[in-house]
C-alpha cells in the first residue's frame, strides 16, 4: 500500500489550523502520518498540537523564519512513499487522501498531484470555471487559476501549494528553492518546486477531482492589484518587486531555454497582473495616474525582473 504524510507548514492561526487537522481526522483513507511545522516560539499553535490525540502526528520545529524553511523542515522528516502538502487555512475534502493514493498506486510515473482548491473569502465563494490551469503558455506567461480549474485531469507545468502531492522518490534530491525572495513567504516557491519535478522527466498532473475548500484571509495590503488606480505604498511595491523577480528568475532556472527566452520578452513588454509588475506597454494606462508615477513603477518592476533573469540563469549555470 502506498503509504500518505501530509505536511503542514503554520504560523499562528491556531482556528485554522485547527480545523485543518479535524478535516483530515475525518478522511475516508487516514494518511500514516500528519507532519505539522512550527515556530518554536508559537505557542498557541504548539496549544492545539498539545490537544490532538486522534492523529498520528509528529511536530517538527523549525527557528528559521519563511515558508520555505517551514516546508524543508518538513520533508527533511518524511519517510513515507508519498507527502500531501496543503495549507493551515485549508480543509481538505473527505476523499482527498483517498484520491491522492489511488493516483501515485496506479501510475509509476507521476512525481506531483494538484487539485483544486475551492478559495473562500469570508462566506463567499470565489467561483468559476478555467479549462487552463497551472501552464506556461508558449509566448511566455504564466497560467495559474488552480483555483478555478474545471474538466478532465490533465499534465501541468506548475501546481499551487495549498493543494500538492509528489512521490518521495521524485523530490529525493530536491528542496524548496531558498534563493526566492520575500518576507515571510517566498513568493511563488511551489511553482519553482513543481517545475523542477517536471524537468526531472516526472509527470505533473493536475485533477480538479482532488479537493480542498481553502479559506483565505482578506487581501494584505501587498497584494494590491490595481496598476492605475493610484499609488502603492512602499510595502505594496516591494512586494510587488519581489513578485516580479521570483516570477522571472523561476523562468531563468527551470524552464526551457526558449520558453524562458519568451517569458523575459512577455514579462518585459506587458508585464504581470499578478502582483501587479507592469512592462512597457501598460506604461500609458498608469499614466493615467501621472506619467512620473507609472515610469517609477515600471522600471522597479523591470529592474526586478532583470535581476531575476540573472540570478535565474547563475543558479541553471550552477545546479544544472
Amino acid at each position: 500500500m502506498t503509504s500518505v504524510a501530509v505536511l503542514v507548514p503554520t504560523w499562528r492561526r491556531p482556528e485554522d489550523l485547527a480545523r485543518c487537522l479535524h478535516t483530515l481526522r475525518v478522511q475516508r483513507r487516514r494518511p500514516e502520518r500528519v507532519l505539522v511545522v512550527r515556530r518554536a516560539d508559537d505557542q498557541p499553535t504548539g496549544n492545539v498540537l498539545a490537544a490532538q490525540s486522534e492523529l498520528p502526528l509528529t511536530e517538527v520545529l523549525v527557528e528559521r523564519p519563511g515558508q520555505v524553511a517551514a516546508l524543508n523542515a518538513g520533508l527533511d522528516a518524511l519517510d513515507e512513499d508519498v507527502v500531501a502538502i496543503t495549507d493551515d487555512d485549508a480543509a481538505p475534502r473527505p476523499d482527498w487522501i483517498e484520491q491522492i493514493a489511488g493516483w501515485f498506486a496506479r501510475d509509476g510515473r507521476l512525481g506531483a498531484l494538484g487539485g483544486r482548491d475551492w478559495v473562500y473569502h469570508g462566506r463567499e465563494l470565489q467561483d468559476g470555471a478555467e479549462p487552463t490551469v497551472g501552464t506556461v503558455a508558449w509566448y511566455g506567461r504564466f497560467l495559474s487559476f488552480h483555483h478555478l480549474g474545471a474538466g478532465p485531469a490533465r499534465e501541468v507545468d506548475f501546481l499551487k501549494g495549498a493543494n500538492m502531492s509528489f512521490r518521495r522518490e521524485a523530490i529525493r534530491s530536491l528542496r524548496f528553492d531558498e534563493r526566492l525572495r520575500g518576507d515571510g513567504t517566498e513568493y511563488l516557491n511551489d511553482w519553482a518546486f513543481t517545475l523542477a519535478v517536471k524537468r526531472g522527466g516526472w509527470k505533473v498532473v493536475y485533477d480538479p477531482a482532488v479537493a480542498i475548500d481553502h479559506y483565505e484571509g482578506a487581501r494584505t495590503a501587498g497584494d494590491a492589484r490595481s496598476v492605475g488606480g493610484g499609488r502603492r505604498s512602499a510595502v505594496e511595491r516591494q512586494v510587488a518587486h519581489q513578485r516580479a523577480y521570483n516570477e522571472t528568475y523561476i523562468a531563468a532556472r527551470y524552464l526551457p531555454a526558449h520558453r524562458a527566452a519568451a517569458h523575459l520578452a512577455f514579462a518585459t513588454l506587458m508585464g504581470s497582473t499578478l502582483a501587479p509588475a507592469p512592462g512597457l506597454a501598460l506604461t500609458r494606462v498608469g499614466a493615467l495616474g501621472g506619467l512620473r508615477a507609472a515610469a517609477a513603477e515600471v522600471g522597479g518592476s523591470l529592474a526586478a525582473r532583470l535581476s531575476g533573469a540573472l540570478a535565474g540563469l547563475r543558479a541553471r549555470v550552477a545546479h544544472g
